[in-house]
């Protein structure tokens, strides 16, 4: 009994500690300077192309400003979002995927580390 209460001690704060160790993403700053910079994501969880450009960021794709389509179509058809992904920076709409070379090119956001 007390041998299982403790197996089961340690395998909770194994879990805690694995949740405490939040490394920072490679893009970190440059995902928080495109939201600084008002600058949307529009997309959906079922679009490969949104997937791919979600990889492109890692972990740091959290503090992108992404829309989900499928969960906020008013929102996307009054932003013209005719397909997916689109970023929307400067009032322009960038359709596809976009190498994140060129969306710090367009809004001056520092993709290096």
């Amino acid at each position: 009994m007390n041998k299982s209460i403790f197996v089961i001690g340690m395998i909770i704060v194994l879990i805690l500690l694995a949740g405490c160790t939040n490394k920072p993403g490679k893009y970190d700053s440059f995902a928080q300077c495109l939201t600084e910079k008002n600058v949307t994501m529009y997309g959906t969880e079922w679009c490969s192309h949104c997937k791919n450009q979600k990889n492109m960021f890692g972990s740091s794709f959290q503090y992108v400003n992404y829309v989900d389509c499928d969960k906020k179509k008013d929102v996307c058809l009054e932003a013209g979002v005719n397909g997916y992904p689109i970023w929307k920076i400067n009032e322009t709409n960038y359709p596809g995927e976009q190498p994140l070379y060129k969306l710090a090119s367009l809004t001056g956001c520092n993709l290096e580390q």
